[in-house]
């Protein structure tokens, strides 16, 4: 019974993008689609994430919770992406996206999470993520100016801190690639030097500045999750302190990346 209700509940949301676009858009401006894309270049990461937390039983029902939510933002800021998409270039990435999308949602509610389709859902994340950054990068150039590069490099954050969790667990779970390793060390480097620039960038902003600080303290308790060894008993411990510390850095990275869109208006 629980398996079909976890089957069923899914389905539902795959369907969900067969509505027709709306006919105007529901995004304030040119950051706040930055914002957006960047966000949906997170959340390929953080559903893969989530996906083998449930796989693992770490976290289970706030992951499950997690991946409903997250397919459903997905949708719905895709649909608000299109419908603003100023320039043909960037309405065409967002089509292929979709189709990209739409394998990737079968992939993670057609079956019970299994090491088996585990391969398939890193696969579609890593490739719907190259998709993302793309728009978001287009996105970026077509604002110009200094603001949209800091709110696409401060919600560039989020994706990274969802990223370091899905190897984290990938390989916990014996399904990582074999550069999982080399691709965790380069991604904590870049999260830590883009750390540092937003840092300069807004050292005369006090309320970003305290709230990187707080970013930071988050990234500490995280490093240190990473840190911590995935053998024997301490093996579901380490894992589910990924998963919660995870979360609690995106949300202070998704509030920072914001406020930096609120500097643009």
């Amino acid at each position: 019974m629980q398996r079909r209700t976890f089957i069923t509940g899914s389905l539902i949301i795959v369907g969900s993008l067969t509505l027709p676009y709306p006919t105007m858009a529901q995004i304030a401006g040119v950051h706040d689609a930055i914002n957006k894309a960047g966000r949906q270049r997170m959340l390929t990461q953080r559903l893969a994430k989530v996906y083998l937390q449930i796989g693992q039983d770490v976290e289970t029902e706030a992951s499950k919770k997690i991946l409903d939510q997250s397919m459903s933002s997905f949708d719905r800021q895709l649909v608000e992406l299109h419908a603003f998409a100023p320039t043909p270039d960037i309405r065409s990435n967002l089509s292929s996206m979709e189709k990209t999308w739409q394998e990737y949602k079968q992939a993670l509610v057609g079956k019970i999470p299994n090491q088996g389709d585990a391969r398939l859902v890193l696969k579609h994340s890593e490739t719907l993520l190259y998709m993302a950054d793309e728009v978001t990068t287009q996105l970026e150039r077509h604002a110009g100016g200094s603001t949209g590069k800091l709110v696409n490099l401060a919600g560039r954050q989020r994706m990274l801190s969802q990223r370091l969790a899905k190897l984290y667990q990938a390989t916990n779970w014996n399904v990582a690639p074999g550069n999982a390793a080399a691709s965790i060390a380069s991604t904590r480097k870049e999260f830590s030097v883009a750390m540092q620039i937003l840092q300069t960038a807004s050292s005369s902003n006090t309320r970003l500045k305290d709230e990187l600080l707080l970013a930071q303290s988050q990234w500490t308790f995280f490093e240190a999750a990473l840190h911590q060894t995935n053998d024997g008993k301490l093996q579901r411990q380490s894992a589910s302190n990924v998963a919660t510390t995870s979360e609690r850095i995106l949300e202070v990275m998704d509030k920072i990346t914001g406020m930096y869109q609120q500097l643009a208006i």
